[in-house]
């Protein structure tokens, strides 16, 4: 996929798996964004399950392999899209690691989402985050990403989460 000097962007390896879960609920519950005991955690912690059903893309660095960042992509009617329609493709638990950002992994992984998007013929791309995410935001702006207030949604009671959409 995605290569650049400072980072390799793939689909999950079997090596990458236990390090993309780990990670995934380092930022998630480390940074407060999910409860460490709620059933989500279990969904962060599971890069297996992700890189069966879905897809699992990574950041690693290129000189030892280590996982700097992960992402889930969806297409749309895979049961782990959430709000994607059959058109679009869905991105869930996006993660890098503390120490490895500003390198650009958060990008580098949507980017390679959309790519897949349009690999599968998909014309555009919907997802969910938390309101509080601003550095996330960011990335998603940068690349296009419009906010759409219209499918905002909560996915359970008093978590609200909103919505990024794009059109190829």
């Amino acid at each position: 996929m995605d290569t650049d000097t400072d980072l390799v962007i793939r689909r999950a390896r079997e090596e990458d798996l236990d390090a993309a879960g780990e990670l995934t609920v380092e930022v998630y519950v480390g940074e407060g964004h999910s409860k460490p005991d709620g059933p989500y955690a279990g969904l962060l912690a599971d890069a297996r399950r992700r890189a069966e059903e879905a897809e699992l893309l990574v950041a690693v660095d290129p000189a030892d392999g280590t996982v700097l960042g992960c992402v889930t992509f969806a297409p749309g009617g895979n049961p782990w899209a959430d709000i994607a329609e059959p058109h679009e493709g869905e991105i869930r638990m996006l993660a890098v690691a503390r120490a490895a950002r500003g390198r650009g992994a958060g990008g580098a992984l949507v980017r390679a989402a959309m790519a897949r998007s349009r690999e599968l013929g998909l014309t555009g791309m919907a997802f969910s985050t938390r309101p509080h995410m601003a550095a996330a935001h960011r990335v998603y702006e940068r690349l296009g990403f419009l906010r759409t207030p219209a499918r905002d949604w909560e996915p359970a009671p008093g978590i609200d989460v909103i919505v990024y959409s794009i059109t190829f």
